[in-house]
């Protein structure tokens, strides 16, 4: 098969990103000094309330990408271990205790003293119980609050009866949260920030779908780098900004032809969480393969069509029980066919994660029933988000090879 070898591609305004998102970080540092308060909010959790609010949100689960990204992760999920979690539950959550209890991050490598110890907790397990769990760990370790949501899982049709009782549970954090922000929900930052929140989703979800064209100008290992600002700032006009740069120059690599993946010759989508630690060298893999990566479930994990701010609780509801994550086996499946029509999918790689069950979908008979559906062929990964220790490089890259040729002899 012939490859090719050409570097990886990067944006141009991919150095906006870095220095936007080296201000978030510090800004998480220096707020308390300011007099502000730190939230913890999972990653889809109300993260536009807590910043009406005047909070500096911080997300543990972008860090616990990082502590994957930069290898660290195998050396701290152990001193979780040793504390009583169990190494079968998220590694996220292990990597980030065991970051915690070792004293060592990736923010240091920035000079930065490392994550903001949070004056509160805020989760929605919309995506897991580990969430909740997680965020317990430091609200007893820190004798501070946690308060969250509980969201219906698995869901079919969602029906004004689980909304209206989701928007109780978000309007329902406000007066917890006012005594500790030290100020009042003022109703129109609540609008204006879900303003804000809305525009940058739909903008992400433009990014996206630019890949939609042949040859595509992003992958999928471009998506989980340029995420960052829809993750962690979503809700600031800095996000918004960001991606409309980002998306101009997308935009416009499309009218030059300009392939994220030269010479592209098959289209795969990714289905399950990121192997973070090796994302470069899947990334250079699939290329050298003249395969793109096209589209995943977790980098659409942040497009929130929904969100309305003339509707704050209610829409935010809606949104994030919207969530792939929280859908049913039918409600997934229909997602997917629509993802393979629009990216014009030759195959989809499963991601079968050992620490991440709620994100892995291939465990009851998905791949095969869209198999027969789709006539597309499917490949499974096993690894894991972070902890290398369960991924085989060697049998990766095998199986990989083995797909492709198959695409080909189709």
């Amino acid at each position: 098969m012939a490859t090719t070898t050409e570097p990886r591609r990067d944006f141009e305004a991919t150095k906006h990103m870095k220095a936007l998102m080296g201000k978030y970080y510090a800004d998480l540092t220096t707020g308390p000094a300011q007099g502000k308060k730190t939230a913890w909010c999972t990653s889809v959790g109300p993260a536009e309330l807590l910043r009406a609010l005047g909070f500096n949100v911080y997300f543990p689960e972008n860090h616990g990408a990082m502590l994957g990204a930069t290898r660290m992760a195998a050396d701290l999920i152990p001193l979780a271990n040793a504390r009583g979690f169990s190494p079968d539950i998220c590694s996220y959550l292990t990597s980030d205790i065991g970051s915690y209890l070792k004293g060592e991050s990736p923010f240091q490598k920035m000079k930065l003293p490392g994550p903001p110890r949070a004056d509160v907790l805020v989760f929605n397990t919309n995506q897991c119980r580990d969430v909740k769990d997680w965020f317990q760990f430091y609200a007893r370790e820190w004798k501070v609050p946690c308060v969250g949501i509980h969201t219906p899982r698995s869901l079919g049709e969602l029906d004004d009866s689980i909304i209206e009782d989701v928007a109780r549970q978000i309007q329902a954090l406000v007066p917890q949260l006012e005594p500790i922000a030290g100020q009042k929900l003022d109703p129109a930052k609540l609008r204006a920030v879900m303003e804000w929140s809305r525009q940058c989703t739909d903008l992400w979800k433009a990014v996206l779908e630019t890949a939609a064209q042949r040859p595509t100008p992003i992958t999928f290992f471009d998506g989980t780098i340029q995420m960052g600002p829809a993750v962690v700032l979503r809700g600031t006009p800095e996000a918004v900004d960001y991606y409309c740069t980002l998306l101009a120059e997308l935009e416009q690599g499309v009218a030059n032809g300009t392939a994220a993946v030269p010479e592209e010759r098959f289209r795969i989508y990714w289905e399950g969480m990121p192997i973070w630690g090796k994302l470069r060298d899947l990334s250079t893999q699939f290329a050298s393969l003249r395969t793109a990566v096209v589209a995943s479930t977790y980098c659409n994990s942040w497009i929130f069509d929904d969100l309305d701010p003339a509707d704050p609780y209610r829409s935010m509801a809606r949104a994030y029980c919207r969530l792939f994550i929280c859908r049913s086996e039918d409600r997934k499946e229909q997602y997917l066919e629509q993802m393979v029509a629009k990216f014009k999918v030759d195959g989809i790689l499963y991601h079968d994660a050992k620490t991440c069950p709620n994100n892995s979908n291939n465990r009851y008979q998905m791949p095969q029933r869209l198999e027969q559906k789709l006539s597309r062929p499917y490949l499974v990964i096993n690894g894991d988000l972070n902890d290398l220790r369960l991924y085989s490089e060697e049998q990766a890259r095998t199986n990989i090879e083995a797909f492709i040729e198959q695409l080909a002899e189709r």
